[in-house]
């Protein structure tokens, strides 16, 4: 059975980190992960897109047997940018609950880009997601900027809380599929 373990790696080097360890170490046979998602910027009227790292300062990677993450883990810890695994270098435990199924809904289901998700407003002026990203992280929402066209989420992972901005576009009600 496939576990999935976090890594804490340098912030805004995420994606260093994945390429200067699968150049090191190409004999290393685990996928790493980088979840990012788009998001259009306006500044002075000029709308720019963005790519922004979903869990900052994180890389999962999925390994099958414990053994052999145990292994490889001197590999990853003498990469430049490596901080630690979670829970601590002493103490490496894979993903579970909640935090497994929130890094699987970015993965697997999402993809390696987060893109925009349509939603629409009910008559209570709540937000309901049709297709993208948000969907099934409705419960998560604690703020929504619909002029910018964005939800503001609020992700746990490992004990730690942090918040983050999806897109989305609002669609009218009947455009439900």
């Amino acid at each position: 059975m496939l576990k999935y373990y976090a890594l804490q790696v340098k912030t805004r080097g995420e994606d260093k980190f994945i390429r200067l360890f699968k150049a090191l170490h190409p004999e290393v046979p685990f996928p790493l992960y980088f979840p990012q998602r788009r998001i259009d910027i306006r500044r002075r009227g000029v709308v720019r897109q963005s790519m922004a790292a979903i869990f900052p300062g994180y890389v999962f990677l999925e390994a099958g047997e414990e053994g052999d993450l145990l292994s490889h883990q001197w590999a990853f810890r003498r990469t430049d940018g490596f901080f630690r695994f979670l829970k601590s270098n002493q103490n490496i435990l894979p993903l579970a609950d909640q935090d497994l199924e929130l890094v699987l809904h970015f993965i697997k289901k999402i993809g390696p880009v987060a893109g925009v998700s349509k939603a629409y407003f009910n008559e209570k002026s709540r937000i309901v997601v049709v297709e993208g990203p948000l969907m099934g992280l409705e419960g998560k929402i604690i703020k929504v900027d619909k002029r910018k066209g964005r939800a503001k989420i609020k992700l746990d992972l490992y004990e730690d809380s942090f918040s983050i901005d999806l897109a989305f576009e609002v669609i009218s009600p009947l455009d439900r599929r």
